[in-house]
């Protein structure tokens, strides 16, 4: 089989790592370069291949048919117009070109979503994990009128450390996290909000959103709990999202509670839905489990990349 030259810039940081692992893996890609400026020269292990980081600089753009871009926000739009300008397709999983950012609008890669824009395109924006979760969770609700107009969207959504990145940082260290629960970023101020609404008002929503990012002690995984007026009960309550995303691979609807257990090292959204009790208004509360650096991340970015190379989509992907 003809195997694709794919690079990454960011390799180091955890998502660009596991974007690494998952491209060695590919049975339809070769990994090309793997780029990272503070560990250039130093080596690691992908898909059971030793493989030498370089430069940015030194990363040859035009020998590769899709480069992912897993820079630093702020850093990796040069970079995505660098490499589109060698003639490589790009996944960008910065928040550089996403909705709500204020860049030149490009394929957003919400990919159960926007599939349609996202094949044949030259570059994606690839969401961040908390707007992965969140609007996959809302988007079947938005889509049929169901929510109530001018509703007030409560999430509550806890991630592991890694969703905070590479970067070393002392709240982020063992003995800070371990045994402990925590939030942060509250009083609506998260950056992902933006994100958030461009995607719910382009698609009709005029919700507000109170968003609380939480910190588990644990290494990966996005717990999401969602609570969302409706304008009228749900006689079937899981029928909005069993028909939403009938047949879609990556997405599973059940009556159970998911956990992360479900759904770490996959590429995998698992949700459950369930009407609330005891309240004046008729409100569903949704319950959405992620892997952050795979569905929220990497495996998210890799589905795009498959459908920006005419590839199957499920290509490479852990199940």
């Amino acid at each position: 089989m003809h195997k694709f030259a794919i690079g990454v810039l960011g390799a180091s940081g955890y998502a660009g790592r596991e974007l690494c692992e998952l491209v060695a893996r590919h049975p339809a890609a070769r990994l090309a370069f793997a780029a990272a400026g503070e560990r250039e020269g130093t080596r690691a292990r992908f898909g059971g291949r030793e493989v030498r980081f370089v430069a940015a600089e030194e990363a040859p753009l035009a020998s590769a048919a899709l480069v992912f871009s897993a820079l630093p926000h702020g850093a990796s739009a040069p970079w995505v117009t660098a490499a589109h300008a060698a003639g490589a397709k790009v996944v960008d999983l910065s928040a550089d070109l996403r909705p709500g950012s204020g860049a030149a609008c490009v394929p957003y890669g919400l990919t159960e979503h926007a599939r349609a824009d996202v094949r044949g395109a030259a570059i994606v924006a690839n969401p961040g994990c908390y707007p992965t979760v969140t609007l996959l969770a809302l988007l079947p609700l938005v889509a049929r009128g169901l929510v109530a107009p001018g509703a007030t969207i409560t999430v509550n959504a806890a991630s592991g450390v890694t969703g905070a990145g590479f970067t070393p940082r002392r709240e982020l260290m063992f003995a800070e996290v371990a045994d402990d629960f925590r939030p942060y970023s509250i009083g609506n101020t998260h950056r992902h909000l933006a994100e958030m609404r461009a995607v719910l008002a382009s698609a009709g929503c005029d919700a507000d959103l109170i968003f609380t990012p939480h910190l588990l002690p644990v290494s990966r995984g996005i717990l999401a709990t969602i609570t969302v007026p409706l304008t009228q009960p749900l006689a079937d309550v899981l029928a909005p999202w069993r028909d939403h995303y009938a047949g879609e691979p990556f997405i599973e609807v059940g009556e159970e509670i998911p956990s992360l257990r479900d759904v770490v090292h996959r590429n995998a959204v698992r949700l459950t839905a369930t009407m609330a009790t005891g309240v004046r208004a008729p409100t569903v509360v949704i319950v959405a489990a992620i892997d952050n650096l795979v569905k929220g991340a990497a495996g998210q970015a890799l589905q795009n990349a498959n459908l920006l190379l005419g590839l199957d989509e499920t290509m490479g992907l852990p199940v």
